[in-house]
């Protein structure tokens, strides 16, 4: 019996597809995501832009005010992915231990080591 966990375990082990998030995401489709949300936010942008020169006749100062709006909108999307990733990855990590984030031990530690 334990030969044939032994061969489970092994097999288990080969058919591991590698480093992922707590989403089950790897790292490149994460680059992904976060490489769409800053273009998506420079294409709508410039998109708006072009429709208020259209209108306004004002060509091209919305576009270049809209496009600079969409990229700023897409880098703190971006950012915002990441700092979700991140705390993800810190919950995950910090319930590795077994003790699960914000319950005490007898010392009156937290589950991350920290004291209060």
């Amino acid at each position: 019996m334990a030969q044939l966990e032994a061969r489970l375990e092994a097999y288990r082990k080969a058919q591991d597809p590698g480093p992922q998030n707590a989403d089950g995401h790897s790292q490149a489709q994460l680059a992904w995501r976060m490489v769409t949300e800053l273009v998506a936010g420079l294409g709508l942008g410039m998109a708006i832009g072009y429709g208020l020169d259209y209108l306004a006749g004002t060509a091209p100062f919305g576009m270049l005010v809209f496009t600079l709006l969409g990229f700023v909108a897409g880098v703190k999307t971006m950012l915002r992915s990441s700092a979700e990733v991140q705390r993800r990855s810190t919950v995950e990590e910090a319930g590795k231990d077994g003790t699960p984030e914000g319950v005490r031990d007898e010392e009156g530690r937290d589950g991350d080591g920290s004291a209060r």
